[in-house]
């Protein structure tokens, strides 16, 4: 795996996971992951998912994760509000409205654009489903209402599981220009998990995972 060559956002040393019964995925990785955009890479069923839960500290191996100077082992808290990351398999947010899932999203993130977020919005094509219960919503239009809010947030780690994914040609471009116009911001990282290599916007850093 190869670490970002920008200055250090978030430092991995020494992780290990293992599911019970599995050989381990991750044998005491270490990584240094600057600011703008690093691609996480590997086959389908090779781990990303997983990678990204660990970096999220919503799943918990070995080893010492820091990010912006919070560790997680000893500032869990500090730590979780630095990073953003929706699970694309949840269910949480189901019940309530776009706009009131996006609020949850961005509670407690003082860095948080709200004109962003609005001009995100337009290019999503999200204006007429912000009212409707997200159990209403398509795949696609559940996963715009996430990148919205993930790509306006303030946070200093954001985590993006297979972005393209049950998105429409017109917002696949949308998305890949608006990450290529904020990949200069210096206090950012953002890394984005696909199994296809990423070509349509400059890349700070590569993780390659091996296959499964």
């Amino acid at each position: 795996m190869n670490p970002s060559a920008t200055a250090p956002i978030l430092v991995v040393e020494n992780l290990s996971f293992a599911y019970p019964g599995r050989p381990a995925l991750l044998p005491a990785w270490s990584a240094s992951i600057g600011a703008g955009l690093t691609q996480l890479y590997g086959d389908d069923g090779s781990g990303k998912s997983t990678v990204l839960r660990l970096l999220a500290g919503s799943l918990r191996g070995e080893g010492r994760l820091e990010l912006a100077g919070a560790r997680l082992d000893q500032e869990p808290e500090a730590y979780g509000r630095n990073v953003f990351f929706v699970d694309p398999e949840t269910d949480a947010f189901n019940e309530i409205p776009a706009t009131q899932c996006t609020s949850s999203l961005s509670a407690g993130d003082p860095g948080f654009d709200e004109a962003k977020w609005r001009a995100l919005v337009e290019g999503f094509s999200l204006t007429p489903h912000l009212e409707k219960p997200m159990y209403m919503l398509s795949t696609g239009s559940k996963r715009k209402v996430w990148l919205a809010a993930a790509l306006a947030s303030g946070r200093a780690l954001t985590l993006l599981d297979e972005p393209t994914a049950a998105l429409d040609a017109n917002s696949i471009r949308f998305l890949w220009r608006t990450l290529a116009d904020g990949a200069g911001r210096p206090d950012r990282a953002i890394v984005i998990a696909s199994a296809e290599r990423i070509e349509s916007v400059p890349l700070s850093g590569l993780i390659e995972l091996p296959s499964s």
